[in-house]
């Protein structure tokens, strides 16, 4: 009996040590070379997958933990930050269009009455951009595969990562505001992570440099984490509100990623980080952000109520994201936070399209790429 039992544990420990061993990004081994990031029991690693369903890459890179303080003087407040993986680049067009492409296939599952959203499984919806009303708007400064997609809403930027995360069956998301000056500043301190403000042309695409166009992603250097772009090119996507002050009620204190979001409870201004193209060297700082303005940013769409998933005035031309995946996951209740959190106003403008057949719900799992392949047979 004590052999059967020595067995068995046995063979539990080894299925366990297994399944470590094959943890997505997670090498049990120190690299010889290369990025990593020691954590218990491995090291972090870069990796890259296809997305299920597709033929586009997604690239991650480690970034450590850390503080990031944010704000300054009386106001500032610190924010520790758990180890992530981050996306190499911003997102571009060839994984951008594979998501839109689900609007339409989207509509074929639910006109053959497959994988309905119900009430019981709603948990796992996303909604799709509608087809572009007015493409040229959104493609002004290129659409080459390898250019970071802009003119998306955040809304639809977090449900591309709930996509991500259900086909992959990783947890996906915009990283926090905090999030993402932390992995920009690539551990160093001051306004770049380069140092010197004239090295800005090495590492960014911004106003000098561009020729007054956007670029490909990834054709500058990288920062000292191996992240593309954190500077110029396109403004980014986080997850908070936009606020020219600090949280007052943060003021001296040290918090968790979680605690430090700050939760839009309005359409806008919410957040982008980074800079762009069109930007001066000091709109492309490590702190710089940019907010939103709906009024302003939808002055062309024809759409009543004006459209929760893209925009069709710059500087929106000017904005795209990246994705984070955290060391840690969250259980899936928690993370509906992430994908799917909506001020009130917006939730009626998204409920209202979809009434009105303008939108589509579809289900995210990882059975969805075979369910879009019956689709062709």
């Amino acid at each position: 009996m004590r052999i059967a039992s020595a067995c068995l544990i046995a063979l539990l420990m080894a299925v366990s040590t297994a399944a470590a061993a094959e943890t997505l990004g997670i090498s049990k081994t120190k690299p010889a070379e290369g990025p990593y990031v020691e954590i218990d029991g491995g090291f972090m690693v870069p990796y890259e997958i296809t997305i299920p369903g597709t033929e586009v890459q997604l690239s991650m890179v480690p970034v450590p933990g850390g503080k990031r303080v944010m704000g300054e003087g009386a106001s500032a407040y610190t924010v520790k930050v758990e180890p992530f993986w981050m996306q190499k680049t911003e997102t571009n067009w060839a994984q951008y269009k594979e998501f839109m492409r689900l609007y339409d296939l989207f509509k074929q599952l639910e006109g053959n009455g497959v994988r309905l959203v119900t009430d019981d499984n709603k948990i796992d919806a996303i909604t799709i951009p509608t087809p572009l009303y007015e493409p040229t708007f959104t493609y002004e400064n290129g659409e080459d595969p390898e250019q970071a997609a802009v003119t998306m809403t955040q809304y639809s930027a977090m449900q591309y990562s709930k996509w991500i995360s259900g086909v992959s069956g990783k947890q996906y998301r915009l990283p926090s505001e905090a999030e993402w000056e932390h992995a920009a500043s690539g551990g160093v301190a001051g306004p770049y992570s380069f140092g010197d403000a004239d090295k800005i042309g090495d590492y960014a695409w911004y106003a000098e440099n561009s020729d007054g166009a956007q670029h490909k992603v990834g054709e500058q250097k990288p920062n000292q984490y191996g992240l593309y772009d954190m500077n110029g090119n396109v403004w980014e996507w986080v997850l908070d509100a936009y606020s020219e002050e600090a949280p007052a009620a943060l003021a001296g204190k040290t918090v968790t990623v979680a605690e430090a979001i700050q939760w839009p409870t309005k359409p806008f201004p919410l957040c982008s980080k980074g800079g762009s193209w069109d930007d001066d060297a000091e709109n492309c700082e490590v702190t710089s952000k940019l907010g939103s303005h709906d009024d302003d940013w939808k002055g062309s769409d024809p759409n009543i109520p004006l459209s929760p998933w893209w925009f069709t005035e710059y500087p929106s031309t000017c904005v795209g994201f990246r994705l984070i995946r955290p060391l840690t996951e969250l259980p899936k209740a928690e993370m509906i936070k992430y994908w799917d959190s909506l001020p009130e106003n917006l939730q009626f403008d998204v409920a209202d399209r979809l009434n009105g057949g303008r939108g589509v719900l579809g289900l995210v799992d990882e059975k969805l790429p075979e369910a879009i392949k019956q689709l062709d047979e």
